[in-house]
Formats: structure tokens, sequence, C-alpha cells
């Protein structure tokens, strides 16, 4: 295990993660990074436009964050300008994936913060809900249902 200090605390970093959650923590396992990843979903940004879509987060740490998230191979800048030299910032597939993730998880919060807002449908404004579905079958697989056991890769 190594330390390395992120925002003036110092965090483990798991270099044998033992779980998909533990590697998946070790990659990304502060807040900011998540809102970040969530802020990139729809469309790429350049840093001004996340600075606003991220309400509270110090330019340093943006600065410090898309850099991680770039050598972990999740975001990617590519150049806008070359004089002066500006960047956007996109969503890998690994990054994309992880907004997947992200997405369920603010799904969570909105169903146990009573604050928080639900994701909605665009054309009706009914609430989303998640669900697991099998490609190969094409069906939803339902967690309550005995006798679906949901195997992690």
């Amino acid at each position: 295990m190594r330390m390395i200090t992120r925002h003036e605390r110092m965090i483990p970093i798991v270099t044998g993660a033992t779980s998909g959650l533990d590697a998946a923590l070790t990659t990304v396992g502060d807040r900011w990074t998540l809102l970040v990843i969530d802020a990139l979903q729809d469309a790429p940004r350049r840093f001004n436009d996340l600075m606003e879509l991220v309400p509270g987060i110090a330019p340093n740490i943006l600065s410090t964050r898309l850099k991680r998230l770039e050598e972990e191979r999740l975001v990617i800048a590519s150049p806008y300008s070359t004089r002066p030299l500006r960047v956007v910032y996109e969503l890998t597939a690994a990054g994309r994936e992880l907004a997947g993730a992200v997405r369920l998880l603010a799904h969570w919060g909105a169903r146990h913060v009573p604050t928080a807002e639900m994701a909605r449908h665009e054309l009706c404004g009914t609430p989303l809900e998640p669900r697991w579905h099998c490609p190969s079958c094409d069906r939803v697989v339902e967690t309550s249902d005995p006798r679906t056991e949901l195997d992690y890769l």
C-alpha cells in the first residue's frame, strides 16, 4: 500500500484491490471526482464549464482531479486552441461506464434524501428507474426474484 495526498489528507491507495468495489473506490473514491464524472455525462466540457457545473470546487482541485482522471484513462483532454493551449474534456468509454454507476448512485441518493432531485424522462417528466438488463435474453432482471442470482465478474 502506498499513500498519496488528496485535498490535505492522506488516503491509502491499495495496489492489490480485493474486490470490484475496492478497485473502483481506489480510482474514484472522493466526492469531487464523482461530481466531475457526473458533469461530463452529457457532453464534453471546458474547464470553466466544469467550474460552473460542480459548485464549490476550487480551480486547483478541479485541475488535480482532471489530471488524475486522464491518468486513469477515464477522461481525455482534446485541444481546441493552441495559443493559448486550451482543452475540452470528455469521458472515454471507461468513463461512460463509470458515469452509469454514478447515475445509479445518484438515483439511490434521490430516493433516500428528500431534498435530492430524481432524474426524469425529458418528454413526460416521469422519474426514471434503473433496471438490470440481460442483453442475451433482452429481459429486465429483477434482483428481488429469488431465482435471480447476480454473478459479478
